[in-house]
């Protein structure tokens, strides 16, 4: 048999305010301009790529662009 909750007229306590840490949504949404580009991968590459992206359950090709943005932002901007 299930507790029954006993809900009682108390005043609630509140917890500290936390800062706003999120972006608003228009920040959130990228809407960078893309290129279409044929590239050959290692088939070994690719499957990896792949595998990965099904586990966090995204679409292979975002997985790669966000590869491609990172090493270019690490490497090519100053």
């Amino acid at each position: 048999m299930k507790k029954k909750i006993k809900y009682t007229n108390e005043p609630m306590k509140m917890g500290k305010k936390v800062k706003d840490f999120l972006p608003s949504p228009a920040e959130l949404v990228l809407s960078e301009k893309t290129q279409r580009v044929t590239i050959n991968l290692k088939e070994s590459s690719l499957n990896a790529f792949k595998k990965e992206a099904k586990r966090l359950g995204v679409p292979y090709q975002k997985l790669l662009r966000a590869v491609v943005d990172l090493y270019t932002q690490n490497y090519f901007t100053s």
